[in-house]
C-alpha cells in the first residue's frame, strides 16, 4: 500500500487522540527509541531558537527521553542543521527545531540547497509564533515616531537611508526592502551575524535603523536605546500595544508573521510523528514555560502535523513571489 505525504500527514491527525490516550496510559513511558533525544538547532547558544529549544527541553527530558539534549549546528544561516535531518535515524531521537525561513523562503534564494523541505522533513508541529519590529537608534531624530516618518528622514537624507537586519536573504531583509519601496525610498540593507549584532550598532549610533524579531528589542526599547516604530502582525502585538502595526500605518499587505516549528526525518511513522507531537504540547502548556518565553516576546503555537505543513505550503507560496519582487538571491 503506498501513500501521498497529504493522505499520510492526515492519518496522523486522526491518530493523534489515541495515540496521546495510550501513551498517558503507559505511566513513565519513554517515547522516544533510545535514552537520548536531540533537539537539532541551526544558530549558536544564546539566540531564541537556542533558548526555545533548551526551554522545551527541560520540560521533555524524563517523559519523551531520559535526556533530551539540545545539539547547536550553526553556520550557513540555518541550513546546516537542516540538512543533518536528511542522514538521522527516523525513531524519533532526532529533531529539528527551525524557523519558517529555512523551510519557505531559502528555496527562493538558493539555487541549490543541500536539503529538500518538502521530501527530506515531515512537520510535527509548530512551537511559537512572533512578530517582526522596525526600529530606530539614536542615529535617528528624535522627532521620528512612525514608519512613514522614518522613511520620510530617509528620503530627505538619502546617505543614511539604510537599515540593518540578522542576514542578508532573510525574511527581515526583504520587509525592509519592501517597506522602503512602499514609500518609493531605496534603503541600503546591511547584513549582520544575528540581530544582537545589528541592535548594537544600532543602540550605539553607527547604523539609524534595524528589523528584527520582536523579542530581541524588549530590553533594549524599554531601557529607552532604541524606538520601535512598527510591529509586523496583523494585529498590534501584546508586547509593544502602543505601537501601531504596519498595515495601521498604511503598508497594505506588510503583515508577517514567524514561526518555529519541529521537524522529523520524512521517513517517520504516524505514531513516532505524534508522540513528539504530544511531548511539545505537554512541553508548551507549562505556566513557567509560557512565562519565560514571553520575555523573549514568543507566544506558544501548537498545531497538528497537518496543519503546519498547510502553514509552511502557504508561507512558501507566499514568499516565492516577495523574493521575485525584490530580485533577490543567495548568488548576487
Amino acid at each position: 500500500m503506498t501513500m501521498t505525504r497529504r493522505q499520510f500527514l492526515a492519518s496522523t491527525a486522526t491518530t493523534a487522540a489515541a495515540t496521546s490516550a495510550g501513551l498517558a496510559a503507559l505511566p513513565g513511558v519513554a517515547l522516544a527509541q533510545s535514552d537520548t533525544a536531540r533537539i537539532l538547532v541551526g544558530f549558536p547558544p544564546g539566540g531564541t531558537p537556542d533558548v526555545l529549544a533548551r526551554r522545551l527541553a527541560e520540560k521533555m527530558q524524563g517523559g519523551y527521553a531520559k535526556a533530551v539534549i539540545v545539539d547547536n549546528r550553526a553556520g550557513a544561516a540555518g541550513q546546516i542543521a537542516a540538512q543533518a535531518m536528511r542522514a538521522a535515524a527516523p525513531d524519533g531521537n532526532t529533531m529539528l527545531l527551525t524557523p519558517m525561513s529555512i523551510l519557505g523562503v531559502y528555496p527562493h534564494t538558493y539555487k541549490h540547497l543541500s536539503y529538500d523541505p518538502r521530501t527530506d522533513l515531515v512537520p510535527v508541529t509548530k512551537a511559537v509564533s512572533f512578530d517582526y519590529v522596525l526600529a530606530v537608534g539614536p542615529a535617528v531624530p528624535d522627532s521620528v515616531r512612525t514608519v512613514p516618518e522614518f522613511l520620510a528622514w530617509c528620503k530627505a537624507n538619502p546617505g543614511k537611508a539604510s537599515f540593518g537586519s540578522p542576514a542578508t536573504g532573510s525574511t527581515l531583509h526583504f520587509i525592509g526592502i519592501l517597506l522602503g519601496r512602499a514609500a518609493g525610498v531605496e534603503l541600503t540593507h546591511i547584513g549582520f551575524r544575528g540581530t544582537q549584532a545589528a541592535l548594537l550598532d544600532l543602540v550605539g549610533g553607527q547604523i539609524p535603523a534595524v528589523c528584527g524579531p520582536l523579542g530581541e528589542f524588549m530590553k533594549f526599547a524599554s531601557a529607552g536605546k532604541c524606538r520601535v516604530l512598527g510591529t509586523s502582525g496583523a494585529s498590534r502585538s501584546r508586547f509593544f500595544p502602543n505601537v501601531p502595526t504596519f498595515v495601521e500605518q498604511g503598508y497594505k499587505g506588510m503583515a508577517f508573521s514567524e514561526w518555529y516549528g519541529f521537524f522529523l526525518p520524512a521517513r517517520s511513522s504516524a505514531a513516532t510523528i505524534q508522540n513528539l507531537n504530544a511531548a511539545v504540547r505537554t512541553a508548551l502548556s507549562h505556566p513557567d514555560v509560557v512565562e519565560s518565553l514571553a520575555a523573549f516576546g514568543l507566544e506558544p503555537a501548537p498545531s497538528t502535523p497537518a496543519d503546519l505543513d498547510a502553514t509552511l505550503r502557504a508561507d512558501t507560496a507566499r514568499w516565492a513571489k516577495l523574493v521575485a519582487s525584490v530580485g533577490f538571491t543567495a548568488e548576487s
